[in-house]
């Protein structure tokens, strides 16, 4: 699925979608690996995913690298720009977070390819190069949905 979008208002609407798409086919649980730059609204994405779930107040994890949140599912969503290798995601619990019931929102998940699951929906977000505004959002992992 690719989307292309021009507001933050627009990035969350996809996100929330998704979210909605994944309910609707009954599943409680799934790794999402997120990519892209600096600033292209991975996090913005995240935040409307949540929404969907009543969930509110989604920040980036940057300095925590993984915020918890709650609604009616659980979401760990992951900021991995500082991890350096897989070694330093056991001080995080990582392999806890991933193995819950939950949803995994892992930003930067590019940093770590080998630590993303089989099966993993993956979201590329990328800026269009003759306007700043656009996004263009491409969905994987969920064609069969």
């Amino acid at each position: 699925m690719t989307y292309k979008v021009f507001s933050d208002e627009e990035t969350e609407l996809v996100g929330k979608e998704l979210a909605s798409t994944l309910e609707k086919t009954g599943i409680s649980s799934a790794f999402i690996a997120m990519r892209g730059e600096m600033g292209v609204g991975k996090t913005v994405f995240t935040r409307g995913f949540a929404s969907h779930f009543g969930i509110k107040g989604v920040k980036s994890p940057t300095y925590t690298v993984v915020n918890e949140y709650r609604g009616r599912v659980k979401i760990y969503h992951f900021d991995l720009y500082r991890i350096s290798d897989a070694d330093d995601l056991v001080s995080v619990g990582y392999d806890d977070y991933v193995a819950d019931e939950a949803f995994c929102i892992c930003e930067w998940s590019e940093r770590i390819p080998e630590e993303i699951p089989d099966g993993a929906i993956t979201v590329s977000i990328s800026r269009v190069p003759d306007d700043e505004a656009a996004r263009i959002i491409e969905i994987s992992g969920v064609e069969e949905l």
